[in-house]
Formats: structure tokens, sequence, C-alpha cells
């Protein structure tokens, strides 16, 4: 009886222990529960865009998906290369920051003298008849306004002389008659017959049967329609005449820069031709069309030329002004040009981290930086090369290409995930994907679009099927990654 009694005891206390220990272990906080809890978030990021740090969650601008914290405790794991004091001092590394600076740039472009369009004239015969006398017989050569270029023998401006004369004498004899002289008067010049030649008519009292054809304006012979003994029609252009006082040199300027471009603006052109000489002008009209070929905008530049030093047809090297502007700029040592994209490397306290940018226009020792960069970072100006040696920074480098850093070497080629489709774009040949998360590209569950190498496939595919999806290793140079294999799940 003692011995049974002493056995209950035992049991109670042992059941009393027991439940005690659940209610405690119920009632306290798992220990990983409160090794969460005091681990420091130090920024959050987009898996996707590791290098963009946020103070504070969200969803990220890149992608639909919410931002993933980082913590004290992994920043071990970050991407890079730690090098310490003592050794980036021996490998004279220099760091400079991204500063936002004023960027002057001098605009140069390649052109060639034309003439000023505004300075050309036609010398027109206005009336059927014969070139019997040529003055001027060669193209290029210099002219006067006023000049006799040629001579031209025509019935009908002999016709409408000798009108115009009985139409005088009567006008004298009745001054009744004076409208119909006048009215003679006026078909004379309609014919391009000149006032000084009408004077001449008169005084001498009879038509003559040559007529001269005048030059408009002084210049060149530019073009010359005509030859002794030709027939000629009303109409024919039989000099064309071109004033090379002025002159104009068009340029082409390429896309990216002609943004830049004002009319007024300040041009000095140099001609290889003419060591030495400098010529200033501004900025006459910037056409408004863009050559497909090429690329390129046209721009004319208006230049006095008095002593015709300019020549059609000379090439020019064309200074537009320097340009300043507020850019964000880094030295441009500090940049490496890998051939597909331009990378530098971004100083995080003791650790190194590689930064694809896109870099713009490039001045006086330093580079304008359009995106990947954020003004007061800093960058390695000197001694990455040294890095990438010393510190085996290609292992850091090769995450530009899409690979994730590890230290497996038996990393697996694609990437698999399954999904459910949301969206297709059959002729695009992209697919929108919400996916599971994808470890080995440490991607949390989220709605994206890839490209898709074989498009064809995507017409035995539609919105709503769950898939399953294989993406290439690495992503192309704009960061898009493209499935390479996808079918239905639990397809053969």
């Amino acid at each position: 009886m003692k011995r049974a009694l002493v056995l209950v005891l035992v049991a109670a206390a042992v059941a009393a222990g027991y439940y005690a220990g659940q209610f405690r272990e119920h009632d306290a906080p798992p220990a990983a529960a409160v090794a969460v809890a005091e681990r420091r978030v130090l920024y959050w990021h987009d898996p996707m865009v590791p290098l963009q740090k946020f103070d504070k969650p969200g969803k990220s601008p890149f992608m639909s998906m919410d931002l993933v914290p980082v913590y004290a405790d992994e920043k071990g794991n970050e991407s890079g290369v730690a090098v310490s004091a003592r050794m980036r001092q021996s490998l004279g590394i220099r760091t400079a920051t991204a500063e936002v600076t004023e960027l002057r740039q001098d605009l140069m472009a390649v052109g060639y003298v034309q003439a000023d369009e505004r300075r050309m004239a036609r010398a027109e015969v206005r009336a059927t008849g014969w070139i019997e006398k040529l003055h001027v017989r060669a193209v290029n050569e210099p002219v006067r306004a006023g000049q006799t270029l040629a001579e031209i023998y025509s019935p009908e401006l002999h016709a409408a002389q000798e009108e115009y004369l009985l139409a005088r004498r009567m006008a004298n004899e009745s001054p009744a008659d004076a409208p119909l002289a006048r009215a003679a008067r006026r078909r004379l010049e309609s014919l391009g017959i000149s006032a000084t030649e009408v004077r001449r008519i008169e005084k001498a009292g009879e038509a003559s049967r040559r007529i001269p054809l005048l030059a408009p304006i002084s210049g060149v012979v530019s073009e010359l329609g005509v030859r002794e003994g030709t027939m000629v029609q009303a109409g024919t252009p039989a000099f064309t005449l071109t004033d090379l006082s002025s002159v104009w040199i068009s340029v082409e300027v390429p896309e990216a820069q002609a943004a830049v471009l004002r009319q007024g603006q300040q041009a000095d052109a140099r001609i290889q031709t003419l060591p030495g000489n400098i010529f200033e002008g501004r900025i006459d009209y910037i056409y408004p069309d863009l050559n497909p070929q090429t690329r390129t905008v046209k721009a004319r530049i208006a230049l006095a030329n008095p002593d015709l030093a300019l020549k059609p047809g000379m090439f020019a090297q064309v200074s537009l002004g320097a340009v300043a502007r507020k850019a964000l700029t880094v030295p441009a040592e500090a940049v490496i040009h890998t051939g597909t994209r331009s990378v530098v490397v971004v100083a995080d306290g003791e650790r190194f981290l590689p930064a694809v940018v896109r870099t713009g226009a490039q001045t006086d020792g330093h580079i304008e930086i359009l995106s990947g960069l954020k003004a007061g970072e800093r960058v390695v100006r000197s001694g990455q090369f040294l890095i990438d040696s010393e510190s085996s920074l290609r292992g850091a480098l090769a995450r530009l290409d899409g690979e994730a850093a590890q230290g497996s070497a038996e990393a697996s080629p694609r990437h698999k995930g399954r999904g459910k489709i949301t969206d297709l774009h059959i002729v695009k040949g992209r697919i929108e994907l919400e996916h599971e998360p994808i470890p080995s590209l440490k991607w949390p569950a989220m709605t994206m679009e890839f490209s898709v190498a074989d498009k064809t496939v995507l017409r035995t595919l539609k919105r709503g099927d769950a898939v399953e999806f294989e993406l290439a290793a690495k992503p192309t140079p704009d960061n898009d990654y493209v499935i390479e294999r996808i079918e239905r799940k639990g397809a053969n």
C-alpha cells in the first residue's frame, strides 16, 4: 500500500513538472523570434537591383514587389570585396565622390561650305529669240550688277520697241494718246528691257536689233544655260548668279547632342586649307528633320565672306561653343569600359562593390553619369584593377552578367521556377508571370514580365495557366531575363 502511494506521488510530480514546463515554453517567445526581434535592419533593397538602397520598407520602384530588409548580421554576405585600410594604402587605392557639377561641353561638328541660297539670282529671257552675242562664256566668272551678260535678238522685242516709238510720237502730237504711250512702255519693261535701254531707244528714235541681258546682282556665274547662237524660249534660265560675300556652313550634329543647339548660337569655323584663320558666325537655322541613316540633325551657320576666302565645297571643323549644364560626374579614370557596358567600383566603408553605370558626355577629365550612381557615393578612381587581381574582384563582377555571387562552382546553368500566366504578348514574345520564389536568384514571389526565346511556344499557352519555366543563366544587357523553356505544369 505504501509502495503504491509513493508511485502515485512520483507520477503526480512528474506530470506537474511536465505541464509547468509546457506552460513556460508556451508563454516564452521562441529563441529564433528573440533573435529576429533583436536583428538590426541596415536598409531595404530590391533583390533585382541590390545596389539601390532604401531607408524604409515599401514597394520597389523597379518591380511590383516588396523591398527586402538587409540585416546587420548579413552585411558580411554582401556582394563585393573587403579590403583593409592597410591593404588600400599598399595598393595605392584612391577614391573620389560622385558630385553634381557644372559640365561645360564643347560641341564640335564637321561641315562644309555652301552658297547662301538667299543670295542667288537668275537672269532669264522673257521673249523667244536667239543669243547673238555672249559676253560671259564660262561658269564661275565674276560679274557686276548691271553688267551685260548676253545680247538677244527677238522679233517680239523688236516689234514692241516699234510700237512704243510710234505711241510716243502720237502722244507728242496729241496729249490724248499719252496713256497709249505709257502702256507701250510698260510692255517693254515687262519683256525685260531695262529703263536705261528704254532711254537709249528714245534718244536714238529707232528700235534696237539686239537687247542686252543684264546681271541682276554681283557675284559669280554658278550656272550657264546658253551658248552663242542658241535659240531661247520665254522663261529660259540663261544665267544663275551667286553672291559669295556671305556663305553658309552646313553641319551634322549627332542626335544625342542636338538638343543643346539654339538659333543665334555662336559658332567658330576652321578650314584646313586656311590654317590660322577662325571664321566667326552664328547658327542661322536648325532643320526640323532628323537624318534616319546618320541619326544627325542638320544646322546651318551664316558667315561673312568679304574677301571670298571661303569657297563652296570646303570642309570645316566647327566649334558650336561651350554648353554649360548641371550633371552628375566622376573622374573619367574611375569608369571601366568593358566594351559592352561601363562599370565603376563603389567604396562602401571597407567593402568595394561593382556598379553598372550609363555614361554621357566627357570633358575636362570628368565623365557624366546618367544612371547607376547617386550624388555623394564614393568611387575608386585608381587601383581598381589592382583590387581585381589582389582581391578576386572578378567573382563580384560576375554578378554584372546576371549571376549571383556564390561560393559554389556547381551552380545551375539555368534558374527554374513555377508560376501562373497573368498576361501574354505573342507578337512581342513576352509573358507576364505571377511566380513563386526562385531560390537560385534569391527572388521572392512576385509578378513580373519576361521575354521568351521561342515566342511560338506562347501560342500553346493562355492566361491563367500554371506553368513551369527555366530562365537563362545570364540576363541581357538590358537586365532582362529570358525564358528558354516554358510549359504547362504537369505537361510531358
